[in-house]
C-alpha cells in the first residue's frame, strides 16, 4: 500500500499540481543556465510571486497565500523532487518569517507582501569571517545616531546574497553586553551607498546559488528598522525562529532521499552488467531495501514534525533532530546511489552527481550538526 503524509489532503494535492507545473517550466529548463551564470535570473523570483509561493504559509492581511506550513512544505519538497538548489526560497521564507513573529506591526505591512510578490528578495545576514555556528562571536556592529543606525563590519556565506534587496543583518548594538547586545537590523540595499556586495563564492556544489560576501561600511539603517523595535532582543529572537529553518532542512532532505533513491531504482533496473540488470543482483536490491527503509522513517518522521510545525508546537530540540539525522542520512543514502551509478555517477550530466555535491552543505548550514547534537544532548 502506497504511503500518503497524513498532512495532505485534496486541495494539497491541486496546489502540489500547480507546483509541479511551475516548477517543471520556471525552474527545471533554467538549471544549467543558473549554475554558469551563479545566481538566478530576478524575473523568477516575480513569477514566484505571481504563482503565490513565495510566501505561502504567511497571512493574506501581510499579502502572502494564507496557507499552512503544509503548503510552504509542497514547494520545497517539489523544488527537492526537480533536484533544484538555486531558487533561494527558503531563506527568503525564513526571513519573512522572521518579520512575521518577532517584527512591529509597521515591519510586517511594509515589508510582506513586497516579499510576497517577489519586489524585495531577502537574505539573512549571519555568518562571518570569524564566527559560523557560534553567534555570539560576531564582530559586525550598529551605531545609532540621529538619522539612523550606521552598520559596520562583513558577513560570508549569505545566501541570495547578489540578488537581495532586503537584508535581516545580525548586528552588536551594544559590544559590552554578550548575548544581550545582539540585534537584529532589516536592512535595505538598494540606494545604500554604504552597502557592497562582495563576490559570488565559488562553492563545491549548489552552483546556482548565490552565495556572497557582504560588506558594511557605514551602511544605513533607520531607526525603526531594529526587528521587533526594541535593540538586544537580536539572540532571543534567533533561538526562537531557527526551529523553522531546520525543519525546512529537513523537510527538503527527505524529498531529495527519496528523489536519489527513484533515480537509482531506475538506473538499476536499466543498466546490464554480467548478462543481468544491477537490480536483480542481491547486494544492489539488498542495498537499495536499506535505503527504502531509511527512507521510509524519514517520510515518517518529517511528516510528524510537518504536523508539529502546523499546530505550533515544534520545539528547538525536534528541530535540531530533524536537520542533523536527516541530512547526515542524505548524504549518507545519496553516496550509496552514487556507487549504483558506477562511474556515470561520477558524471555531472547525471542527476545523481550533482546532488551528491549539492547535498553536502546540508551539514553545515542551518546550524552545523555537531551544534545539533549538542543542542539535543541540553535537552537530556
Amino acid at each position: 500500500m502506497e504511503y500518503t503524509s497524513p498532512w495532505m489532503n485534496a486541495e494539497l494535492e491541486g496546489f502540489r499540481d500547480a507546483v509541479r507545473r511551475f516548477v517543471d517550466t520556471e525552474i527545471v529548463p533554467n538549471q544549467e543556465h543558473w549554475r554558469k551564470q551563479q545566481h538566478v535570473d530576478r524575473s523568477v523570483w516575480d513569477k514566484g510571486g505571481e504563482m503565490g509561493i513565495l510566501l505561502a504559509d504567511i497571512p493574506e492581511q501581510y499579502g502572502g497565500s494564507g496557507g499552512s506550513f503544509a503548503h510552504q512544505s509542497v514547494v520545497f519538497e517539489e523544488l527537492g523532487y526537480a533536484g533544484d538548489m538555486a531558487f533561494g526560497i527558503h531563506v527568503h521564507a525564513i526571513v519573512a518569517h522572521y518579520i512575521l513573529n518577532q517584527g512591529t506591526e509597521a515591519q510586517k505591512l511594509k515589508y510582506l507582501p513586497k516579499l510576497a510578490s517577489g519586489e524585495m528578495v531577502a537574505a539573512i545576514a549571519m555568518s562571518e569571517p570569524g564566527a559560523g555556528s557560534d553567534l555570539k562571536g560576531i564582530r559586525t556592529t550598529a551605531t545609532a545616531g540621529a538619522d539612523g543606525y550606521k552598520v559596520n563590519g562583513s558577513k560570508t556565506f549569505i545566501s541570495n546574497g547578489y540578488l537581495a534587496d532586503l537584508i535581516l543583518v545580525v548586528v552588536k548594538t551594544d559590544a559590552a553586553a554578550g548575548a544581550k547586545g545582539v540585534s537584529l537590523l532589516l536592512l535595505e540595499t538598494r540606494n545604500n551607498p554604504g552597502f557592497r556586495v562582495g563576490r559570488i563564492l565559488e562553492k563545491v556544489g549548489q552552483k546556482g546559488q548565490d552565495t556572497c560576501e557582504l560588506f558594511f561600511d557605514d551602511a544605513h539603517v533607520p531607526l525603526e528598522n531594529v526587528l521587533g523595535g526594541v535593540e538586544g532582543k537580536g539572540f532571543a529572537q534567533l533561538m526562537t525562529e531557527l526551529p523553522y529553518e531546520r525543519t525546512i532542512l529537513g523537510v527538503a532532505g527527505v524529498a531529495a532521499i527519496e528523489r536519489a533513491l527513484r533515480l537509482t531504482v531506475e538506473h538499476t533496473k536499466e543498466r546490464k552488467a554480467f548478462g543481468q540488470a544491477l537490480f536483480d543482483m542481491q547486494n544492489t536490491r539488498f542495498v537499495l531495501a536499506e535505503i527504502k527503509t531509511e527512507a521510509t522513517i524519514a517520510r515518517i518522521f518529517i511528516d510528524r514534525c510537518i504536523d508539529d510545525m502546523i499546530a505550533g508546537r515544534m520545539d528547538t530540540v525536534q528541530a535540531s533532530m530533524a536537520k542533523y539525522w536527516i541530512s547526515d542520512l542524505q548524504c549518507k543514502v545519496i553516496d550509496q546511489c552514487v556507487q549504483l551509478f558506477g562511474g556515470y555517477g561520477y558524471m555531472l550530466e547525471y542527476p545523481i552527481a550533482q546532488m551528491y555535491v549539492d547535498a553536502r552543505v546540508q551539514r553545515i548550514y542551518g546550524g552545523a550538526n555537531e551544534i545539533m547534537k549538542e543542542i539535543i544532548a541540553r535537552s537530556l
